[in-house]
């Protein structure tokens, strides 16, 4: 009988790592986690403990630090396989999941699948010819090298692209291996698997080539894999179930999804919503149950296209998945940056962004260039991104793959202040207090129209009190709401306490947060 080695790459939420981990091997099955290693130590400890006395679980000797379009995801990979092989000689097959993956099927049905066909599941299309790759990057991801992440250190990547392109530094392909492409989610054999290591200990010069190409856990497996394994052996598909939204995204399934779900022609699903407590609790059950009958209708996502298609035409069946605003997510910390003199605010951004991994974004309800990614069009006016403000920040999360995100407001944004703090989110506020001397009022001014050009000047001096008091109200208000997560710093302020007060607002340790506090002309205008 098919006993399956799951290979569980996580970053966050211990307990659910711990949940899926027992589930998994008491169906007499074995698990090799890859926790990684930017994420909380703590969270690490927690799950060792918790799994000690597991015999069906293994841990990579190796913790990579991960980060989305890197080689790390691949060598996270590796490493945990090697675990894996070594561990659990009687491990019949592999199979890649993620934290956010939950089963869709009985253990009983997963194992009566694999046993009846001797066959690799992998995605594996011509890299060249196919169109997996719908916008973007394609040949750009192979014939230069990446070096850096295009999501924490953009300037760097796009600058060291840009160099190679400009003196022509391409490089080719290895001779003897056909480039593939498709997802990371793949079940392969024991002996299949074994051949894939054999070829990473004899090929270094293919490793090396992978090691440098842009987003190669889309490449690297679906490369190799055709390689050491005759065709007629592989099923050129997932058994991990998953859509995509028009926008790039993937879709999150909820309670309702349950009977949907069991329809699919797959044995898991990504991404189940953390909040999707009973969905959780009905799939996790499933998985142990035996004797459960499964009509296959396959229906899921022509079903999700029919709905969205609909919506375009004004005839819609269904909310598009911006349109219902939702939580954020309870699990998730939204750090507000509110600050009357942007600059300094995106001085701090720029800092936190170098200092930190947390992602930041600046003011992106009220200038169209906000530091922010390519979202696939939803970002691209300051028009759209008000209209669905919940929808683009839940993006953010998703995209940046973190619990942590900052953002800055205008204090005047006292509704959306109010209104984000009232979510289910960890919702934090800091107030970064100014001084407003004349030169600035009479700029601001001038930026919000209240006088022009040909305004007397003995009418703008008249303005300055008024506006000044205007903007140090505006600061009052925000004090007054009493915000349980409100912090405050300030250029008047010592920097030991402004040390102190980005500490607890960013979690952060005390030598980072002195970093930021220390910012070179933080304050300055």
């Amino acid at each position: 009988m098919a006993r399956i080695a799951f290979i569980l790459l996580c970053h966050k939420d211990p307990e659910g790592v711990v949940a899926q981990a027992r589930r998994l091997t008491a169906s007499g099955d074995y698990v090799a986690i890859h926790f990684d290693g930017r994420a909380n130590p703590r969270d690490y400890e927690l799950i060792r403990a918790a799994l000690a006395d597991n015999a069906s679980v293994v841990f990579a000797q190796r913790r990579w630090k991960c980060g989305w379009g890197e080689w790390s995801l691949v060598g996270a990979t590796l490493e945990a396989v090697r675990a894996a092989v070594a561990a659990f000689p009687r491990a019949t097959h592999f199979y890649m999941l993620s934290g956010d993956c939950m089963p869709i099927k009985s253990a009983e049905y997963a194992h009566g699948l694999l046993d009846g066909e001797d066959c690799d599941y992998i995605e594996s299309f011509d890299f060249f010819e196919s169109d997996w790759i719908k916008t973007g990057f394609k040949e750009e991801r192979l014939v230069y090298r990446h070096w850096f992440n295009e999501r924490t250190q953009k300037w760097l990547f796009y600058a060291s692209y840009d160099l190679q392109k400009r003196f022509g530094l391409r490089r080719g392909v290895p001779a003897d291996i056909q480039v593939m492409i498709g997802s990371q989610w793949w079940c392969l054999r024991r002996l299949t698997v074994e051949k894939v290591l054999d070829f990473c200990a004899s090929r270094p010069d293919v490793m090396r080539f992978f090691s440098t190409t842009w987003i190669p856990d889309e490449t690297f497996f679906q490369t190799v894999v055709p390689h050491v394994v005759p065709r007629r052996e592989i099923r050129i598909r997932t058994l991990t179930y998953l859509i995509f939204t028009d926008y790039g995204m993937p879709v999150t399934f909820y309670n309702d999804h349950y009977d949907l779900l069991m329809g699919q022609n797959y044995l898991f699903a990504r991404k189940i919503s953390p909040e999707a407590i009973r969905l959780r609790e009905r799939l996790g059950a499933l998985w142990a149950a035996s004797g459960v009958h499964f009509p296959i209708s396959n229906e899921a996502t022509g079903l999700f296209r029919f709905l969205t298609g609909r919506g375009r035409v004004g005839r819609r069946f269904g909310q598009r998945f911006w349109e219902a605003e939702g939580s954020l997510g309870r699990d998730n910390t939204l750090l507000l940056v509110v600050a009357k003199k942007w600059h300094v605010a995106k001085r701090l951004t720029a800092a936190i962004r170098a200092h930190t991994p947390i992602p930041a974004v600046d003011y992106l309800f009220n200038e169209p260039e906000a530091h922010l990614p390519d979202l696939g069009g939803v970002e691209t006016t300051v028009e759209k991104r008000d209209r669905h403000r919940r929808a683009l920040i839940r993006l953010l999360f998703q995209h940046f793959e973190s619990n942590r995100l900052v953002l800055c407001l205008d204090p005047s944004a006292l509704y959306l202040i109010q209104d984000l703090t009232s979510d289910k989110a960890d919702t934090r506020v800091l107030l970064v207090d100014s001084e407003f001397d004349d030169d600035y009022l009479r700029g601001h001014i001038a930026r919000v129209g209240l006088a022009g050009s040909e305004t007397a000047p003995e009418v703008i001096e008249r303005l300055l009190p008024m506006v000044r008091a205007d903007l140090e109200h505006e600061a009052e208000r925000l004090r007054d709401m009493d915000f349980p997560g409100f912090h405050s710093i300030a250029p008047w302020r010592p920097v030991a306490e402004n040390t102190a007060q980005l500490a607890r607002f960013l979690d952060l340790p005390a030598e980072t947060a002195l970093a930021l506090a220390r910012t070179d002309h933080l304050f300055s205008d």
